[in-house]
């Protein structure tokens, strides 16, 4: 650019002031810390005058229930966790800039559990029964300006129990959020992306923008779009004038062509984003960002699913909300690490069960690549608790099905809505068309304001009487269990692409075994019976011989699954072990035995299954441990992929060679313990792929940290320190359950502490925790800037010290 002097110092101070009025036109701002929680309730605590100078001071997100001792006589029961709900309230006190007059100011909710009404200065806004639906309201008419202090205080009612069939968490435990906009903006969840036509060549992108005029007078604006590819380079730009209601909205329309367009994938997840301003007088008066993705896809009838064009099994697990120790208080490194786990085991997808997620959890997986099963109800006008969502099911499902289907339509992970699980309509007898009639309602409801993407309801009775599947409206066909039946599943229902939208249910203890491991048990033996031949202290076998009657083993449903072209993916339950549902036990069991990895994040032996099935990366797995009685007859097993064979040892004696025939996934060798070391090799084409030991471990004698990250970010962000019990060579103590004190310096704190334990009584608030089979975790987080120093000791064992890096 050759420009005299004087004009390019002009265009320097135009583009600075352009900049700075898009900067005040719109912000969102965090609206998580310094709130006031008391737990109870209590004299007007929504007044402006009210005293909370002895509530207690903390940052949000925030689960108090994850707080409160573990309680056999708690109404949430087992099922919740065994831990109590209650009712509680927050309160913060904020100042607003007097240049924010005229302006609009809206606080948005990601998420309360449950029943919460929100007060400003005293006035009530609302109140939302949904605990897991995204919510926002305006403060504008209610706001006090300048130095005069403002109080928002939210009443949280959890006290009605059992509503929730699973640990649900209590309190604020998702993101609040603070945006202020021009009285002429983007509406909330505004635009709607879509790609209708897309080839290697070019990609057709739809735009739909809602404009809200809070003004009470007419006006005409121009709706300006431009798109970014990940570089930042613009691909495409469009601009609309529109005459814009007053106190009202209205919607346009603006199309885009991107060339050799980069296309999402699970292997190669690409980000663009559209930039939307709008302009008055021409003025920027408002500017909005929307992260989208290119791709298409396909279900079909007899060959399963396809994404650009390509085949793709989609292989996933169901998971619940909780994040272990840090129980449902979302933290965004927490479900990063979780994913980055999954991932590499090979799961490419998840099932948002059974409820609405955190949005934090879609923009990861929009960026890890997952394919995602968007859930919206576990229940419907049938009660499956006292409390639950059916009490407010005629007045709400409408409003949070929309909401939740606007709020999350432009992520392009989510491949597919699910409007209901294992409901109980599903039982509607001849002439009772209750079921039918919602279902169909629901189908409509997504349709109208997303139809790019296909619905499903997961069936736990998919017989011929299920009022459901007759219906006939949903587009895919989906089973949870019953893997006997998927072979003729689509003969049976319309010829309709099928889907498992729920599998396994598979009972594991991470390290523990019983034999003989080719034993399967069924506990218990009927899903409403009592188990009567259980362990007595409550474990279950991380051999594949433990599930539940419903379900089925992780082998027995991977054998079926990966050889049946028409089933286009299945999710497991589930990915990770979660607060409740103890299945097969009672009390003192309080979490569940499903996931493929632990509460604590360690995983469990049939990850390394998955790995072996679901990846190309070289694996070879053996178990279990080496640390036996003498005499005792043991089953040695081997997971393995990438080789022809495996050979195992004992002490330098060869126990054979073994290799897997016909549909097997894994290998065994039944032999006699002797202490030493056990020794896999496996080979392909006569050349050795991997090698693996496993020693007989000494009593234990130290403390080792293996610290996932050294360095973190100040604030949220999370460091997870795995905690081994060793014996003085370093070998994992297989049985070691010494308890480990942690001390922190230099500032930091304890988000949790974790075993992965299913019946640890032991808080995860504390700074100390057993291991449980050789194992324990503590997570670190730090508020500030520095270096924090964790300590580990245990009396009798050589301590453990790691430094961790804040930014």
């Amino acid at each position: 650019m050759n420009l005299p002097l004087i004009k390019r110092i002009s265009l320097v101070l135009l583009l600075f002031v352009s900049a700075a009025s898009i900067a005040q036109t719109r912000n969102t701002a965090s609206f998580n810390s310094n709130w006031k929680f008391y737990l109870g309730n209590a004299t007007d605590p929504q007044s402006a005058t009210f005293n909370d100078a002895s509530w207690r001071s903390l940052d949000l997100p925030h689960d108090w229930s994850i707080e409160l001792p573990f309680d056999s006589t708690s109404p949430t029961g087992t099922g919740g966790g065994a831990l109590r709900g209650g009712l509680g309230w927050y309160r913060k006190t904020f100042t607003v800039p007097a240049t924010t007059k005229g302006k609009k100011v809206f606080v948005d909710f990601d998420g309360v559990y449950m029943n919460s009404e929100v007060f400003i200065n005293g006035h009530s806004l609302g109140v939302r029964p949904n605990g897991f639906i995204s919510f926002r309201y305006d403060l504008t008419p209610y706001l006090h300006y300048g130095n005069e202090k403002n109080i928002i205080a939210v009443k949280v009612d959890n006290s009605k129990q059992p509503n929730s069939r699973w640990y649900s968490g209590s309190g604020i435990y998702r993101n609040v959020w603070l945006t202020t906009v021009s009285d002429v903006f983007v509406d909330h969840w505004g635009t709607h992306i879509t790609t209708p036509q897309v080839d290697d060549q070019s990609a057709k992108v739809v735009l739909t923008t809602t404009v809200n005029n809070a003004k009470a007078e007419n006006g005409i604006v121009l709706v300006k779009t431009s798109l970014y590819d990940a570089t930042s380079k613009i691909v495409g730009t469009s601009s609309n004038n529109i005459a814009v209601p007053q106190k009202g909205t209205t919607n346009t329309t603006q199309q885009f062509l991107i060339a050799k367009p980069n296309l999402w994938s699970v292997d190669r997840p690409y980000l663009y984003k559209a930039v939307t301003q709008i302009l008055e007088n021409g003025k920027v008066i408002d500017e909005y960002t929307t992260t989208f993705g290119v791709r298409y896809f396909n279900f079909d009838i007899d060959k399963g699913f396809f994404l650009n064009g390509k085949h793709l099994k989609i292989r996933g697990v169901c998971d619940h909300h909780d994040l272990g120790c840090l129980g449902a208080a979302v933290n965004t490194r927490a479900l990063e690490r979780q994913l980055q786990i999954l991932k590499d085991m090979g799961c490419n997808a998840i099932r948002t069960s059974h409820n609405p997620p955190a949005p934090e959890l879609l923009d990861l997986c929009d960026k890890m690549g997952f394919v995602v099963m968007d859930e919206a109800f576990d229940m419907w006008k049938k009660e499956k608790n006292p409390y639950d969502y059916h009490l407010y099911w005629d007045e709400w499902h409408k409003k949070d099905l929309t909401d939740q289907v606007m709020r999350d339509r432009n992520h392009p992970s989510v491949f597919i809505w699910s409007v209901g699980n294992e409901i109980i309509e599903q039982w509607d007898k001849d002439g009772d068309t209750l079921g039918a009639g919602i279902l169909r309602e629901l189908v409509s409801i997504v349709k109208s304001l997303d139809d790019s993407r296909p619905t499903v309801t997961a069936n736990n009775e998919p017989n011929s009487y299920n009022a459901l599947l007759k219906t006939n409206a949903t587009d895919l066909i989906g089973y949870n269990y019953h893997h006997n039946d998927w072979d003729s599943a689509i003969i049976k229902w319309y010829r309709k692409p099928f889907i498992v939208t729920e599998s396994v249910s598979a009972l594991q203890t991470r390290g523990h075994y019983d034999m003989p491991s080719d034993s399967i048990r069924r506990w218990p033996q009927q899903w409403d019976k009592p188990l009567t031949d259980a362990n007595a202290d409550l474990t279950c076998s991380a051999y594949e011989n433990c599930a539940t009657p419903w379900g089925s083993t992780h082998e027995e449903t991977l054998k079926v699954f990966e050889k049946l072209d028409h089933v286009s993916g299945m999710f497991i339950w589930t990915g990770f072990d979660y607060i409740g549902e103890p299945t097969p036990y009672p009390w003192p069991a309080r979490s569940s035995y499903f996931g493929i990895v632990d509460l604590a994040g360690f995983p469990k032996d049939s990850y390394y299954l998955y790995q072996s099935v679901w990846t190309d990366k070289p694996v070879l797995h053996i178990l279990p441990h080496w640390n036996w009685k003498p005499g005792q007859t043991i089953d040695m097993w081997a997971y393995y992929n990438n080789a022809d064979e495996v050979e195992l040892f004992v002490n330098g004696k060869s126990l054979g060679v073994k290799k897997k025939t016909g549909d097997d996934l894994h290998v065994m060798w039944r032999t006699t313990f002797v202490p030493g070391t056990l020794k896999a090799v496996s080979r392909r084409n006569g050349k050795v792929v991997l090698t693996k030991e496993v020693r007989t471990a000494g009593a234990p004698a130290k403390i080792t940290l293996q610290v996932d990250r050294k360095a973190i970010n100040a604030g949220d962000d999370l460091s997870f320190v795995t905690v081994r019990i060793e014996d003085k060579d370093g070998n994992l103590v297989p049985d070691a359950s010494n308890d480990v004190q942690f001390k922190l310096s230099g500032g930091g704190s304890f988000a949790g502490v974790d075993n992965g334990c299913q019946t640890s009584m032991e808080s995860f608030k504390a700074d100390h925790r057993k291991a449980f089979n050789g194992l324990c975790l503590a997570v670190v987080k730090a508020a500030k800037a520095g270096k924090v120093t964790l300590t580990a000791t245990s009396p009798g064992l050589s301590s453990a010290t790691v430094n961790i890096d804040v930014k």
